[in-house]
């Protein structure tokens, strides 16, 4: 274990004091020692702890004194509370303030080093999952996925804990929003990486030659099978098989495909034979699958099979702050591509952006940016440049948020999270929700923007 761990020990025994202090520096341990909680709390103030031991009695207030303003201060951190009086009253009043764990004296101070194993190593689960949390959300890409906002991060968060599963993965969303590169990313991140990762749009193959693509056939099958043929079920063992738009799928084919799935057998068309296969299946569509179970076009069971993990993708309307970061992406990979000498948006551009609709979504957005860095006549895209009209109508998000036209980008952002705040009746969680945004970030924008009312 590291021994740069930095610990406090509040008691008013000396002798005790001293022992703690000896035994924990012999383990290498930085200690620090307090004779009252006052002290104690002074000090914790001043240096950052990992850790606490505290003695229950102290001269000037009780020991679950200090772990309470200690956790106030810290609500992380570790505390092990000490004492000469023990009762399991106050050890429950102990744990039920934050404790880590309640000792009673005497004890012997290797059961006290595993405590203290036990509580840092806890410290540093907790630190390392946060660090996690932090890093996700201050990433504006992942995997070739960009997104900052708040339903953008949760995907992100979503594919690093599912990756390196096996398990099956459907992802909804409308047509254009990122369903392929979210599936990319997926596999990608697995241990099946180094394998193929095959795909399928279902929408795309004749109905009589699906069943012939994925699972392959036998020399006679059918009229034209002048040789055997390997499916794409095969192809992708070992690594990952995307279904695009698996609503698509006839219907008089999913029952084989299920089976491929329940038992990793499946028969070429032609052919008595199973052949086995290991895969990961990544679905998607842009559908709403309980529609399509309840109209019949996809089997209930199939669709339980292939939806252990869900991800629905946002449209880009819903995910407005995305649309800089994405029309800043675009941007720049653009000029790069084409030579020219583009190094932005106007104010005018970025407001008719943020205004219109995307029924394309991001796939109609880098379009769209294509198409303005071929046309941009300067070095900023203007509006003039976006082949598209923003509504006439003020723009209405689903959550009933008016942005009014000929305002600046900012002028729109203060008015939508007015809006938001005078909908919430000022509570900054439901309106950060609203806006898929975290709080802390919603609090900096009401100081920019000088919100005062909901400060």
């Amino acid at each position: 274990m590291n021994r740069a761990f930095s610990i406090l020990v509040i008691d008013d025994e000396e002798q005790m004091l001293d022992a703690l202090k000896l035994n924990l520096e012999q383990s290498g341990y930085q200690v620090s020692t307090a004779k009252t909680g006052g002290e104690g709390l002074a000090l914790f103030d001043t240096k950052e702890y990992d850790l606490v031991l505290a003695d229950l009695q102290l001269p000037d207030m009780e020991g679950l004194d200090v772990l309470r303003k200690i956790k106030e201060r810290q609500p992380t951190i570790e505390v092990i509370i000490i004492s000469g009086y023990g009762t399991v009253s106050r050890a429950v009043d102990a744990t039920k303030a934050g404790a880590f764990h309640f000792v009673e004296k005497p004890f012997e101070f290797d059961a006290l080093q595993s405590l203290i194993d036990r509580a840092l190593e806890r410290q540093r689960l907790i630190a390392e999952r946060e660090g996690l949390q932090r890093r996700l959300q201050q990433r504006t890409t992942y995997a070739d996925i960009v997104g900052r906002s708040k339903k953008m991060q949760d995907i992100f968060e979503m594919i690093e804990g599912v990756a390196r599963s096996d398990a099956n993965i459907l992802i909804i969303g409308e047509s254009g929003t990122g369903k392929e590169l979210i599936a990319n990313a997926i596999h990608y991140n697995s241990h099946r990486s180094k394998g193929p990762f095959v795909k399928v749009n279902c929408a795309a193959l004749p109905k009589e030659l699906i069943e012939s693509e994925l699972f392959g056939h036998t020399k006679g099958a059918f009229t034209g099978a002048v040789r055997d043929k390997e499916g794409l079920i095969a192809r992708s063992g070992g690594g990952s098989l995307l279904l695009d738009e698996i609503a698509e799928m006839p219907i008089e084919l999913q029952p084989k495909l299920l089976r491929a799935l329940q038992e990793r057998v499946y028969y070429r068309l032609g052919s008595e034979r199973p052949v086995e296969v290991d895969f990961r299946l990544i679905s998607s569509t842009n559908r709403n699958p309980l529609d399509v179970t309840r109209t019949g076009q996809l089997r209930e069971d199939l669709y339980y099979r292939i939806s252990t993990i869900t991800i629905e993708v946002p449209p880009l309307r819903d995910r407005t702050d995305d649309v800089q970061l994405l029309a800043d992406h675009f941007l720049r990979r653009f000029s790069e591509k084409y030579q020219k000498p583009v190094q932005g948006f106007t104010q005018s551009a970025l407001a008719s952006m943020f205004n219109y609709r995307w029924p394309g979504n991001v796939r109609e957005l880098e379009s769209a940016v294509e198409r303005a860095v071929l046309l941009c006549k300067g070095d900023r895209v203007d509006s003039s440049d976006l082949l598209f009209k923003a509504a006439e109508t003020p723009t209405t998000n689903n959550d009933g948020f008016h942005v009014p036209h000929d305002m600046t980008l900012e002028e729109i952002e203060r008015e939508v999270i007015s809006q938001a705040l005078r909908r919430t009746k000022g509570n900054k969680q439901a309106a950060a929700n609203a806006l898929g945004i975290y709080r802390p970030r919603l609090y900096s924008k009401i100081r920019k923007y000088k919100l005062t009312e909901f400060i």
